[in-house]
């Protein structure tokens, strides 16, 4: 049940709050230069903590530079336009869900409608122990948030009543300028093919080759039958594991791909950052310019 592709997908820049971005003014120059150059989003990364030291599972080294993303996002809506400004992915057992929604709703209300809310289940334990996160419950615990911001931004009387979170007869306003604002479930798991489903309107799949792409998109096909999927199909975004071109990205868009989301160097010099950013631009590896 995916959606068939555009002829050409969309592109995005993952990691607008990591590394050079981590600098304000850096951060400033390059997310203009990434909209002048017609990319349709910017994607910021969610590690509240890292192990120190590095564990083998973590992404980075505990002293990375890594924004926490909605204040970042938040930056880069004042200086930009239309580029869309999306969580890659939030770790939503990690939040407060009602503060998340609060904050989520203000960062879609400033930037005029353009927030992509993208979350996931998470994998750091470390990170989410620190955080009070009961690893073996974080799948059913991150299904009830999802419920509860959706009830807040949507709901005439928003409530929600589980184990992780008990709310009813409060209300928080404004609520977000896009109806509904877009949540991306993220994961290669099973479960999170369920999750994306039933919750999601899109899809997020991370460091994919088109192989991994078309195998993921065959179990998502499973699981939206599986749940009894209402409503349009998922759309597909995928951030790919190889540098782009035109053969490549027409590959993607083949399997069902609307966009596609350039991962960054996680600690580049800033010269290497904007070379990747020129390099990847739409039209010049056969993409559609936003």
């Amino acid at each position: 049940m995916i959606d068939s592709a555009p002829a050409l997908p969309v592109v995005g820049l993952f990691g607008a709050n990591l590394g050079p971005f981590a600098d304000p003014a850096t951060a400033t120059r390059l997310a203009r230069r990434a909209e002048r150059l017609g990319y349709e989003s910017l994607w910021a990364a969610d590690h509240v903590v890292l192990p120190a030291p590095r564990t083998p599972e973590s992404p980075l080294e505990p002293d990375q530079p890594l924004l926490e993303p909605l204040v970042a996002l938040t930056h880069l809506a004042s200086r930009t336009e239309r580029i869309r400004l999306g969580t890659g992915c939030i770790v939503l057992p990690q939040r407060n869900p009602l503060v998340l929604a609060k904050q989520l709703a203000s960062l879609d209300v400033v930037s005029d409608g353009r927030l992509l809310f993208g979350t996931a289940v998470g994998y750091l334990e470390p990170e989410l122990r620190a955080l009070g996160v009961p690893v073996r419950e974080r799948g059913a615990q991150m299904d009830e948030y999802l419920r509860a911001v959706r009830s807040l931004w949507e709901d005439e009387h928003p409530s929600q009543h589980g184990k992780f979170v008990d709310f009813a007869g409060v209300d928080a306003h404004p609520r977000p300028r896009q109806r509904p604002v877009p949540l991306l479930v993220g994961g290669h798991s099973r479960a999170a093919h369920r999750r994306a489903a039933r919750y999601g309107d899109e899809w997020f799949g991370f460091r994919l080759s088109p192989a991994a792409t078309a195998e993921q998109l065959r179990s998502l096909a499973g699981a939206a039958a599986e749940v009894g999927r209402q409503g349009p199909p998922l759309r597909i975004t995928v951030a790919p594991s190889r540098p782009l071109d035109p053969d490549t990205v027409r590959a993607y868009a083949e399997l069902g791909v609307h966009r596609l989301v350039v991962i960054t160097p996680y600690n580049p010099e800033t010269a290497l950052l904007e070379e990747l950013v020129e390099r990847n631009a739409p039209e010049l590896i056969g993409a559609r310019p936003h």
